[in-house]
Parts: C-alpha cells; sequence; structure tokens
C-alpha cells in the first residue's frame, strides 16, 4: 500500500487485503473550531474546556481531559464554537500542523483544529493512531506562505484507508498495550537521565561547599589573565581557520559545531589582545551566561564576540580544576547574581574578575580532585549519551509499530510487536 494511510482524494494505490480507501466525511461528521471574542471576559473562565494549540501539544497522541482555558455557554452561545462529544478527534490543521488529540469529554476547540465526530464504522481510537502515524505526511496536504495551513477543501477531501471494526479494534488494542509499554520504558529512562546528571552535579556541589582544610579564595582576576574578545566579529569564510563562539562552548565542554571558519591571514592582525593556549578556560558571558568550558587545541583558532578566554596562573590554579570550580553551583550563583539584563543577562569582564574562586592551595590536592571530577563526568556523558540514544529510539519506535499498523502487519501480540522493532 505503501507508507501512507490518508490521502486527498481516492489514491491508486491498493489497500491491504480486507481494507479499503473510505471517504473520511462519508464516516465521521466534519466539524470546526473557533474562539470566543478574546474582548469578552465574561465569555471566558467556565466550565467548557477550550482546546488550543498548546493543549493538543501536550497531550499529542492521547486523550485530552484538561485544557489550560474554559468558556462558557454564553461564549458558545456568541461565536461560532461548538460543543463536541467526548471521542471527538481533533487534529490541528494550521501553525502547527499535525497535533492530534481525542476529547476525553465534551470540549470546544479553536479554529486552529479540524474535528471529527465518528460514526459507527470508524473507532474514534483507530483514527487517532491514523492521523499520528501521517505525522511526517501532513506538508503534502498544507500549504500556506507565512504559516502552513491544511485548508477545508483538502480537509472534505481526506481518505482514510481502514479495515472493519473488529480489526480496528484489535489494531487499536495492540496499539494502546505496545504505545503504554514504550511510554514506561520512555518515563524510566528520563528518570535514570535525571539521576545521571545527578550524580556528577551533587559530587561537584558537595565538595565545593564542604572545602575543608587547606582551601582558600581569591578573585578570579588574582589568579587568572583574562583575554577578551567580545564585541568583535571577524569575516567568516567557507573554509580556513577555526571560528570559536559561545555556541561552540557548552556547560563542560567543547562542541565542534556549528563548524565556522575565517581566512588564515587574519591571525595576526586579529588576535591582538593574547594567544590562547591549549587547556585555557573558555567563558560565555552571554546568551548564554556562564557556559565553561576549556580549549582543546594547540592549533592555531580565532575567538569572536561573548567569549572570555581565562589563562590561569599555573603556579597557583591548574586550568581544568578551574573549569569544575567554575561549573560548581558555589560559582554558577555567584556569576549569575552577579548578571545583568531582561532580556538576555550578561556579565561584564570588570564584575567577573573580582567574584572570588575557591579552591585547595595544594596544586597536588587540585589534581587529585580534578581527576575525580574527570572520572565522574565521563561517566556522566556516558550514561547520558546511553539514555538520550535509547530516548530517541523510543520515540521513533512509535512511529515503526504505527507503519506497520497501517500497512496491515500487525498479526502478533503487543510484546512480539515490540520486540520485531527492537525494544
Amino acid at each position: 500500500m505503501g507508507e501512507h494511510a490518508l490521502a486527498v482524494g481516492l489514491p491508486s494505490v491498493a489497500p491491504p487485503n480486507g481494507w479499503s480507501w473510505i471517504k473520511l466525511t462519508d464516516i465521521a461528521r466534519l466539524e470546526s473550531g473557533h474562539t470566543p471574542s478574546r474582548k469578552r471576559s465574561d465569555y471566558w473562565g467556565g466550565n467548557i474546556p477550550w482546546i488550543g494549540i498548546k493543549d493538543a501539544k501536550k497531550f499529542n497522541g492521547g486523550v485530552i481531559n484538561k485544557t489550560l482555558e474554559c468558556t462558557n455557554d454564553l461564549g458558545l452561545e456568541n461565536s461560532s464554537a461548538r460543543l463536541l462529544p467526548k471521542d471527538t478527534v481533533c487534529l490541528s490543521r494550521t501553525a502547527s500542523v499535525g497535533y492530534v488529540v481525542v476529547m476525553g469529554s465534551k470540549m470546544a476547540t479553536s479554529q486552529d483544529f479540524v474535528n471529527w465526530i465518528c460514526g459507527p464504522k470508524l473507532v474514534p481510537h483507530f483514527l487517532k493512531y491514523l492521523l499520528v502515524a501521517e505525522k511526517a505526511g501532513y506538508k503534502k496536504f498544507s500549504s500556506g506562505a507565512v504559516h502552513q495551513t491544511i485548508y477545508y477543501p483538502e480537509v472534505k477531501a481526506f481518505h482514510v484507508c481502514m479495515p472493519p471494526i473488529p480489526e480496528q479494534k484489535r489494531i487499536v488494542a495492540i496499539l494502546d498495550e505496545a504505545f503504554g509499554s514504550i511510554d514506561q520504558a520512555k518515563a524510566n529512562t528520563e528518570r535514570n537521565l535525571a539521576n545521571a546528571r545527578e550524580l556528577f552535579d551533587s559530587y561537584l556541589n558537595r565538595v565545593f561547599e564542604e572545602k575543608g582544610e587547606g582551601w582558600e579564595e581569591s578573585g578570579i582576576q588574582d589568579v587568572t589573565s583574562f583575554i577578551d574578545y567580545r564585541g568583535r566579529t571577524p569575516q567568516k569564510t567557507k573554509s580556513g581557520m577555526r571560528l570559536i563562539t559561545a555556541k561552540n562552548v557548552k556547560m563542560g565542554f567543547l562542541q565542534p559545531f556549528p563548524e565556522e571558519y575565517v581566512d588564515p591571514e587574519i591571525y595576526d592582525n586579529w588576535m591582538t589582545r593574547g594567544i590562547p593556549r591549549k587547556g585555557d578556560v573558555l567563558f560565555t558571558t552571554e546568551a548564554p551566561l556562564g557556559n565553561v568550558a576549556q580549549l582543546d587545541t594547540s592549533d592555531q583558532v580565532v575567538f569572536a564576540q561573548r567569549v572570555i578566554i581565562m589563562q590561569p596562573d599555573r603556579n597557583i590554579l591548574r586550568p581544568k580544576f578551574l573549569r569544575f570550580a567554575l561549573m560548581s553551583n558555589i560559582m554558577q550563583s555567584r556569576i549569575h547574581e552577579n548578571g545583568t539584563g531582561a532580556t538576555a543577562k550578561g556579565i561584564k569582564a570588570k564584575v567577573l574578575k573580582v567574584i572570588e574562586v575557591p579552591y585547595p592551595y595544594s596544586l597536588s590536592a587540585q589534581e587529585q580532585l580534578e581527576n575525580l571530577f574527570e572520572k565522574c563526568w565521563e561517566s556522566k556523558l556516558e550514561l547520558v549519551d546511553r539514555f538520550e540514544r535509547k530516548l530517541s529510539t523510543l520515540g521513533n519506535l512509535k512511529q515503526s509499530i504505527l507503519k506497520k499498523a497501517f500497512a496491515g502487519e500487525l498479526t502478533s501480540n503487543p510484546d512480539k510487536v515490540l520486540n520485531e522493532v527492537g525494544v
């Protein structure tokens, strides 16, 4: 049949055995949505749930029982909004196309939705899953210069590929159970991901909170030199010498992308404020404020705005230890408390310089701690990568199972289905 179970107009592709293409409006009543006047406060704050895009995004693919806003009978009476029955299937058709929810009770929707009240030949949750399966295909139905929109002529021409009612119910039961298992696995993985991040953070913060004997605090300017290229933006080229900007500096590490370059010929004339060296600590002064990394190369590189290079006096403070110190809660708090700005918070170099940083007086003690921090950091990165990859896999699993469902290939129980797609 191909990859899609939804088409505008009757398609020529053959359906799976026992399935058929049916015009959606022949088996479901199409209803539009509307928004009661925002100028009338007495239309709002009632007990009739009103579905907006934010609600559909939150409950996408599921049943919606609670909305951010509610209207009332007066709002419905004086607008084109309609009170729709439980199990109405809603599809967002504009701005954010493709969110799908099923009403858990009587509700109304905004004009951003098309809504179907299913007849006796269509199981609402079967239609829900079919519309969710089309997630990647709505672009072919939509148009618009500013916002992509599925207009009503296309909606009224929707044809769906579907089996008889008993098979619809069987598929829904399989998908409900399979998706429930995936959602539980996702929740467990998100919890493990949060724990992995907390493991490093709690250890790092405990060390800097407790400190102990042999620690002292000094203003950052007393133990480091600043190289500041803020306010300067070199002309970029398609290739050449590596350009490092604030976009490359993440919390704890320097990422290679975005890959940006400058002409190597500008190096001597550009890097007049100081030459960084491998291991120097990089600090973002705004957008975002307070990200910290270390320069990971001895090659010549060029720096642009919003990044300060800190060169510690290595007889007093080891660069890697400084990186971890600046990542700690105690230092992040001091930095952000001294930041300014309503939209994007930033910090001035003269203010940053006088913030005190804690460290052991002994360089060997610093080295011992930074080695422990590094092992914990690497373990965190490994676990985070593993759990993020699993979350990505779980997200893709639903689409894999839906593809099987609407190709007429769900012939096994939920456990076997999950095994088939790699759970």
